[in-house]
């Protein structure tokens, strides 16, 4: 067992070393907007058969080096960066996350939780509070995951595992979730219409998956207990914590003032869920859905996510510190928000080469191609129906190492793998399971997802040393357990004929 656990050891510092000699994330951004304009310049002059499920066509490489296509690129460089989606996320929450954090709001909150929780079962609480907030879209990048690191440095274990605990629960176990999530109907829109392909008539329900999302939650719980407590934090026992002073937070026991300022904006924050409750509960709510519904994507409430993230932080922090001490008049808020943005200066540099790549890739139909083709050899194979959905779930995983979206893949793979599935009798529930579950796997594991530079700008407050390798070397394990524990999870649901979901199936058509 030693030597197993070594040789895994071995490999996971030959990953780091080799990753922390790659540029920093900033220039591999810029590399890969070079390489992906030579790309589209060299494919341009080619014809492919690959048909784009989108609109009909044959898929053609737009070449990004013409004069025009330059052209068009500098004149929307500045729009491109302000548009980007995680920035603005990013910023507004953190903004109010700041003045929580600089009030001690946060600091003192933990301080009682961390009374009130057994050591023992930090991880996988940690764990469970990630998969939750898929609920609330991309909070848990911006609010979770930086809280775990704290949470951990707290109770004396080390900062990064938290990190990566929650980073696993957030990103690469994105698609198990206890609670629909407005992916759900997202994606089920996406396989209604795919399915109705070759049924014009069939209705795919957007819980469709909702059974098999929630037994799964436990799955990647248990497996990131495991892997923090046993493999990954015990390896990070040599990596010391050597983050600034300023910057790695303190825990002194609370004081009298502390304790009730802390009880005070505890209520303050419980009375704005309250009222947030009593908004959205009658049927015509303005921050409902036309429909009523509160978990489409129409639905005011869902695009407001982050702001109610910055009120619901700022109000009871601003509370804290007034009543602590630690804000005397109203400049002292507009510091703490100040030092906010410091911290998210360098996440900044790095979301401006991230926005560039992400907007050539995706004018270029260099993705596009990429998963249309890889899903053609797959159907060429045709291979039985148990081993075609293995295929599906790994190819996904390796598309989504260049196109994080998941809408975005669904919407190119969705049309070709649901009516050929279906023809071998397979239900459009299961392909859509299948492929959330690959789409989840390598989130964690690829540089290129918006989130995972944020991630490595979470690690250097308390490891100044870290880089993209590091952090590679420390979700590695998470992502080859999750892609191949999960797999095997599913085939074994499958066999058992458990419940996928809401009105869903295994077979086409339903029985």
């Amino acid at each position: 067992m030693n030597s197993a656990n070594s040789w895994v050891d071995r490999a996971l510092d030959k990953v780091e070393r080799v990753g922390n000699k790659l540029p920093d994330p900033a220039i591999i951004f810029l590399i890969s907007l070079v390489v992906v304009w030579v790309l589209s310049a060299l494919l341009s002059n080619f014809s492919f058969d690959a048909i784009d499920p989108r609109s009909g066509e044959p898929v053609v490489v737009n070449n990004l080096l013409t004069g025009a296509s330059l052209a068009d690129f500098l004149s929307r460089m500045v729009t491109i960066f302000t548009s980007f989606a995680p920035l603005g996320v990013v910023l507004v929450a953190m903004l109010g996350v700041g003045v929580a954090e600089h009030s001690g709001f946060i600091n003192a909150a933990i301080k009682r939780m961390l009374d009130a929780t057994p050591k023992s079962l930090l991880t996988p609480s940690i764990i469970l509070v990630a998969i939750v907030s898929h609920t609330a879209t991309d909070a848990g990048y911006v609010l979770v995951i930086p809280l775990a690191g704290v949470i951990f440095y707290a109770m004396g274990r080390h900062p990064l595992a938290g990190i990566a605990a929650a980073f696993a629960g957030v990103s690469g176990g994105f698609s198990a979730n206890f609670v629909p999530s407005a992916i759900d109907p997202l994606l089920q829109s996406f396989t209604q219409s795919a399915a109705q392909i070759i049924d014009p008539d069939i209705q795919v329900n957007p819980l469709n998956n909702w059974a098999f999302t929630s037994a799964s939650s436990v799955l990647i719980i248990l497996l990131g207990w495991y892997l923090t407590d046993k493999v990954v934090e015990p390896r990070l026992q040599n990596t010391p914590v050597d983050g600034d002073p300023a910057d790695v937070p303190s825990f002194d026991e609370l004081g009298a003032r502390e304790k009730r300022a802390l009880s005070v904006s505890l209520w303050v924050m419980v009375l704005g869920i309250v009222a947030l409750v009593l908004i959205l509960w009658p049927q015509d709510s303005p921050m409902r859905a036309p429909d009523g519904q509160l978990a489409s994507f129409a639905a005011p409430v869902m695009r407001s996510i982050v702001p109610l993230i910055f009120l619901l932080f700022v109000v009871p922090g601003v509370v804290y510190g007034y009543m602590a001490g630690t804000f005397q008049n109203s400049k002292h808020v507009i510091d703490a928000m100040t030092k906010a943005m410091h911290s998210m200066s360098y996440y900044m540099v790095m979301a401006f080469f991230c926005a560039l790549f992400i907007d050539a890739f995706g004018k270029s139909n260099l993705g596009a191609l990429l998963a249309i083709e890889g899903a053609e050899v797959l159907r060429a194979l045709a291979l039985p129906s148990m081993v075609t959905i293995v295929g599906l779930i790994l190819l996904t995983a390796f598309v989504n190492l260049f196109v994080g979206s998941a809408s975005a893949k669904w919407a190119l793979l969705g049309p070709i793998f649901v009516p050929m599935l279906m023809q071998l009798n397979i239900s459009p529930d299961l392909t859509q399971a299948a492929y959330r579950l690959g789409d989840s796997a390598s989130n964690i594991v690829t540089p290129l997802m918006p989130y995972f530079p944020l991630v490595v700008v979470y690690c250097q407050r308390y490891v100044k040393g870290t880089g993209i390798g590091t952090l590679l070397s420390i979700m590695l394990p998470y992502s080859i357990a999750i892609l191949v524990a999960w797999t095997a999870f599913l085939l074994i649901y499958w066999a058992l004929g458990l419940p996928l979901g809401v009105q869903s199936s295994y077979v086409y058509p339903a029985v």
